[in-house]
């Protein structure tokens, strides 16, 4: 599947050649003419990344980028930041924003192509590890979250019912030292804290 990309600039004709040249570069492009008609663009399609001008009539380049970084849907999203200013300070009000990379009008398409695939490639290398990472301790979870046998099935039950040990022993006719074991053992298969972490755990297979 191709990337998104969203192209932010108030530069017709800047905006036309982007979205030609990335386009034949394989990537789907959309296109706004300010930040807020990419604010527009964004909660219907979330891009892959996105390329904006700083200087645009109404809302900033910057306010666009803070907008993004604010909103929990959209905070991870690479923003790649094209501007006729390059001064050293306008670029760290870039990066405090949080944008990824910074450009500065003109600038050579080929380099800007290159920072976005490498982007993306390393936002696609990040995935990865964490759904690694993620499938790993579902791994270790599954392997450590040991099964009760019958009669610690029983006791389970019975503490979901809210009965104290005594109680427990006197139904099952088995000692208090006995269900105290066998209590003992589901919180260390089942890696419970408590009692009620015991209670809930029943009453979530019911």
């Amino acid at each position: 599947m191709s990337k998104r990309l969203l192209i932010v600039d108030d530069e017709p004709n800047l905006l036309r050649a982007l979205e030609a040249y990335l386009s034949s570069e394989g990537f789907e492009v959309t296109t706004a003419r300010s930040g807020s008609e990419a604010l527009v663009k964004v909660a219907q399609v979330i891009p892959d990344l996105i390329v904006s001008d700083i200087r645009m009539p109404g809302m900033s380049g910057y306010e666009l980028a803070q907008h993004l970084r604010d909103s929990a849907r959209t905070a991870l999203v690479p923003i790649v930041f094209l501007t006729a200013k390059g001064e050293t300070g306008d670029r760290i009000e870039g990066f405090r924003a949080g944008v990824d990379a910074y450009f500065s009008k003109p600038f050579v398409p080929d380099e800007l192509l290159a920072v976005i695939k490498n982007i993306l490639s390393r936002v696609e290398r990040t995935h990865a590890q964490i759904a690694r990472l993620i499938g790993r301790l579902e791994e270790e979870n599954a392997f450590h979250d040991e099964a009760l046998t019958e009669a610690e099935n029983r006791i389970a039950t019975c503490v979901a019912r809210g009965l104290t040990n005594k109680e427990i022993a006197a139904e099952m006719e088995i000692s208090v030292r006995t269900v105290e074991n066998h209590i003992s053992h589901i919180l260390d298969k089942k890696h419970f804290n408590n009692r009620v972490e015991i209670a809930r755990y029943v009453l979530q297979k019911q």
